[in-house]
């Protein structure tokens, strides 16, 4: 059977409401000003939107609310990112939202929602026949993940911050249904006990056929479970804005590398690249870029000598013909008859 999807991310998305220029961050019974703000589909919606930018045919699982922060969202995902919501549904009810105040580059967030009203397989809708499926772990199993992988889709790993601090092993119980974990090096040391990037990528060697650890500006590590490879490629130095939505972005970059059958390095480089790209733009989905914003990159870059050699693959790999400029965070909450407005 053809996949109906290249990928498909079930999930929550939040509305995210972002703040910048903000010279301090609030202190109780103060206020302060900021000189700019966006507004863009959050959470799960951030991966959904920069693989489908990719071209990668993006279906998205999930419950927005029929509110006005759920038109929205639904408006941007559908008729803007060209995201298939068959799997979704609408409910009753308001739309969750994150308030991101970007700071002296990094961002503090504030959250409000509830949780997803999902079926007995952990699932808002059906899961559709699709190349490769994101999953968060969880301690129960979920499942439609072991269901995903006996239909032959590629599972994407990753695992989200433990509040409780307690970072429960036997959540990495799910990867031997996964094709891949993408951990950030904190993460991955918590989980595994260890004291560096390094020895966690080895204890969590051979969980999956393939692990990869962010290292923000230190770049990246992964293990090749299949082959015994084992890479670390540097990350992309670009001025950063804001980090939010940085590691979906990586994902994305992967995901695509990996359905393309590229070389570890070459697929790691490449999500490093768009992760860099990203934080250039604050907000969290809608920074995430398009081929036309890697043409750019790499038309400027391909002067050095160094990203010359290690990106040289973009030559082959980026589309032919005009690309579409992608549209960023939008500064207010768009009525619908300004969907189309360029």
């Amino acid at each position: 059977m053809t996949p109906e999807l290249d990928l498909f991310v079930p999930g929550v998305v939040y509305l995210d409401i972002i703040f910048t220029g903000l010279e301090s961050l609030p202190e109780p019974g103060t206020e302060v000003w900021a000189s700019g703000m966006g507004s863009c589909p959050g959470g799960i919606a951030n991966l959904a939107v920069a693989a489908a930018r990719l071209g990668l045919g993006t279906g998205l699982g999930t419950a927005l609310a029929t509110d006005a922060y759920g038109d929205f969202c639904a408006q941007i995902l559908c008729d803007q990112e060209n995201i298939n919501l068959d799997a979704s549904r609408r409910i009753d009810g308001h739309s969750p939202v994150t308030v991101s105040l970007a700071y002296d580059r990094d961002r503090s967030m504030i959250t409000h929602g509830h949780p997803l009203p999902v079926g007995a397989d952990g699932l808002v809708g059906e899961l559709p026949t699709c190349r490769a499926a994101s999953v968060s772990l969880t301690k129960d199993r979920l499942p439609w993940v072991r269901k995903a992988k006996q239909a032959g889709t590629l599972v994407f790993a990753d695992v989200g911050w433990d509040p409780s601090a307690e970072w429960p092993p036997e959540m990495l119980d799910m990867l031997e249904d996964c094709h891949a974990f993408v951990p950030n090096a904190v993460e991955a040391m918590q989980y595994t006990r260890a004291s560096t990037p390094e020895e966690a990528l080895r204890r969590l060697a051979g969980l999956a056929p393939v692990v990869v650890v962010t290292c923000g500006g230190d770049g990246v590590l992964a293990h090749d479970a299949r082959t015994g490879e084992t890479v670390h490629v540097p990350a992309v130095p670009v001025p950063a804005l804001d980090p939010t939505g940085a590691g979906d972005v990586f994902t994305a970059g992967f995901i695509l590398g990996s359905l393309r059958e590229w070389p570890l390095a070459q697929s790691l480089a490449f999500a490093n690249l768009i992760a860099g790209l990203s934080v250039q733009h604050f907000g969290g989905s809608l920074s995430a870029p398009g081929w036309g914003d890697i043409a750019d990159w790499w038309r400027q870059a391909a002067r050095l000598g160094s990203f010359a050699e290690r990106y040289a693959f973009l030559d082959d790999v980026i589309p032919g013909g005009e690309q579409r400029t992608v549209r960023r965070a939008g500064a207010t909450i768009a009525r619908l008859s300004d969907a189309h407005v360029t």
